[in-house]
């Protein structure tokens, strides 16, 4: 999500864990023990925790450009890092507030413009479709980074299951808002409930992942449990969290943040290094956990480094009007 003021536009140094290697783990299970294994990516630092009463395990994504090489975040730096205002608007505020969030029992509407509404329980999603390990690069739109192994299938699968009607052109994503959980719910920074969308056919795009794990595990809840959207080739804010309902429509959904600030926060949100936000470069970015006060930012990438996959959605697109 993006950020209330500018002095919040990158990460001050006190605020990045450092590390010096990442060891991604995969786990394994086996029976009811649900066996744990370790695999080695690049030395060792702090995984996420072993615990196979919240395992979820995903087969390594085939999809061209769903595994990128690049080193994971610090599992740390990605639960504690976070943009999820229900929860407050300080980074740490998501891992020190949710715990209220209740993820069982969990509904999602999906309806709409569609021939099979379904009012669809938690558990009978994660069955849906196989998982996928999906490595992706998330951008904020506020200059930061990270790479994220998520657990989940392409959204695809879903709309395939409800059936688009023919008049069905974009697909509008709603987060749970619920005061009792939820403690900033209510508050005048937002119009709540949280909403998102995307273009039928950005949401059909095999990369845009329904997501309900990471790194192994399932989402906790400051990262948007028990399900939330990833589309790694816009900015973070487009993915939203903890959803409750999907509904497809003719129209372009209006989307929170659009509303909050129209002129610096547009609906398509593709992360764009030549389209700078009206009070920071967009250039550029800082990656999470990267070492020292003085580390180099890297270049920020079209599309997010996904524009092979991507970028014929756009073709013909003025993409600084449809920013």
């Amino acid at each position: 999500m993006p950020i209330l003021s500018a002095t919040a536009a990158q990460p001050r140094p006190s605020e990045i864990t450092p590390q010096s290697v990442y060891s991604r783990r995969r786990l394994l299970t086996a029976g009811a023990a649900a066996g744990l294994a370790w695999f080695a990516h690049a030395g060792a630092a702090a995984p996420a925790p072993a615990d196979a009463a919240t395992a979820l395990v995903g087969e390594r994504s085939r999809i061209a450009g769903a595994v990128t090489l690049e080193k994971p975040t610090d599992w740390q730096d990605a639960t504690g890092y976070n943009n999820f205002y229900e929860f407050g608007t300080d980074k740490a505020d998501p891992r020190r507030n949710a715990a209220t969030l209740k993820t069982r029992p969990w509904t999602v509407v999906v309806d709409g413009l569609v021939q099979r509404p379904m009012r669809v329980d938690i558990d009978d999603l994660l069955r849906l479709a196989p998982m996928e390990e999906r490595i992706y690069r998330l951008r904020c739109v506020e200059g930061w980074s990270m790479v994220i192994p998520w657990v989940g299938y392409s959204l695809a699968r879903l709309l395939d299951h409800v059936q688009p009607l023919g008049s069905a052109r974009y697909v509008e994503f709603t987060t749970l808002a619920d005061k009792a959980q939820m403690p900033y719910v209510g508050s005048r920074m937002l119009d709540w409930p949280y909403t998102e969308g995307l273009r039928l056919d950005e949401a059909r795009h095999p990369l845009a992942l329904l997501t309900f794990g990471m790194y192994g595990q399932v989402l906790p809840r400051q990262n948007g449990a028990p399900l939330r959207l990833v589309v790694p080739w816009k900015y973070g804010f487009k993915s939203a969290k903890s959803l409750v309902r999907i509904r497809l429509t003719e129209q372009m959904p209006a989307t929170t943040w659009n509303k909050a600030a129209a002129r610096e926060y547009g609906f398509y949100a593709n992360v764009n290094p030549d389209v700078d936000h009206p009070r920071w470069s967009q250039a550029t970015e800082r990656r999470i956990g990267e070492d020292g006060l003085f580390a180099r930012k890297r270049k920020t990438l079209p599309f997010n480094g996904y524009g092979e996959q991507v970028a014929a959605l756009y073709a013909g697109m003025d993409l600084r009007a449809n920013y």
